[in-house]
């Protein structure tokens, strides 16, 4: 990429372009540790207490989809971005960017969204800001969240701990988010009967298999840019590969159906609920178990495994027995979808 490039809606799709935007203009400007793992959350220290600290932008496109609206996505979003840290969300900053002539009667049904996902996610929003911008400055509301939670002594993952012979886990069927958004989107006029987004605070679901088993290696949520990103982002580190297999992985008929009309990959969709876990191979299926006993996670599955060849690379091995390298993508197959 180029200095002289301008911004475009890819940059904000998670992939390659986000990455280079982030390392290229941030990252050589702001230096901190903490910054550079480039983690969900950023873990640092006040006193003798670990914290995790994480905040995100929403911009999602319409404001309310089957099953959510942005204020939803906002708080659970926060919370998710914490707990695949291994700490307990615990309070939230929020900050509203609202469009002029924007209904009042829309912001308050928001408001009341955020404040029964507070009530589910059990944290609680406790400062925040508001800004009006002229019309046609903002498409119509913008809310960024900041999230604080408590890092228990003990709870280390990482793509550092990662190792051959892991095994790796999504909690439930991919796309879901993606695609239940742009459903809502009217100028497509996709119907769909049972589809509705994921999304969902995964602390709860998180702290059923972190505080029962210790061969926990690695969570991410995997929201922009999907699986296939996440499982880039772990290879990345040139130590050892990822292998999944393309029976294994849950995807729903809607989602399955759309993607072959339209052309989309699910694994680099979106998801708000969904968890991916890195884990021990000798636990695997009881962690599966334990997933699929939340209503969270009844779809969970293990899908692949690490190797030691080929490292660096992520191989998806398909039903009629080929493969295929996956790569982190350089465009975005569905903007503003969270």
């Amino acid at each position: 990429m180029r200095r002289d490039d301008k911004i475009i809606l890819a940059h904000g799709s998670g992939g390659k372009l986000t990455r280079s935007l982030v390392s290229e203009t941030f990252l050589k400007k702001f230096t901190h540790p903490a910054l550079a793992e480039l983690d969900d959350a950023a873990r640092v220290r006040i006193g003798s207490d670990r914290i995790c600290f994480t905040t995100d932008s929403y911009v999602v496109k319409p404001l309310f989809f089957p099953g959510g609206d942005i204020g939803t996505l906002a708080v659970y979003g926060t919370v998710n971005d914490l707990a695949v840290m291994g700490a307990e969300p615990l309070y939230i900053s929020c900050g509203f960017i609202v469009e002029e002539g924007l209904e009042l009667s829309l912001l308050d049904r928001i408001a009341d969204s955020m404040a029964e996902a507070c009530r589910i996610a059990n944290v609680s929003i406790v400062t925040g800001d508001t800004k009006v911008v002229e019309s046609g400055s903002a498409d119509q509301l913008f809310i960024n969240t900041t999230g604080v939670g408590l890092l228990p002594k003990g709870r280390e993952f990482g793509i550092e701990r990662i190792v051959p012979g892991n095994r790796v886990i999504v909690s439930g069927t991919i796309g879901d988010h993606a695609i239940a958004v742009l459903a809502a989107r009217e100028d497509l006029g996709l119907k769909l009967d049972d589809l509705t987004t994921d999304c969902a605070p995964v602390n709860g679901l998180v702290r059923k298999v972190i505080d029962r088993f210790d061969g926990v290696k690695f969570m991410r949520d995997p929201t922009r840019g999907g699986l296939a990103t996440v499982l880039c982002e772990i290879a990345e580190s040139g130590r050892f590969s990822v292998h999944i297999w393309d029976e294994e992985i849950p995807v729903h008929r809607e989602v399955k159906g759309i993607c072959e009309i339209l052309g989309f990959d699910p694994l680099y969709l979106a998801n708000e609920g969904k968890v991916v876990m890195i884990v021990d191979g000798k636990i695997a299926d009881e962690v599966c178990d334990v997933l699929r006993s939340d209503p969270l996670g009844v779809n969970a599955a293990v899908i692949g495994e690490i190797r030691a060849d080929n490292p660096g690379d992520v191989v998806l091995h398909t039903v009629i027995g080929g493969s295929r390298l996956i790569k982190m993508l350089a465009g975005d197959q569905l903007p503003r979808i969270c």
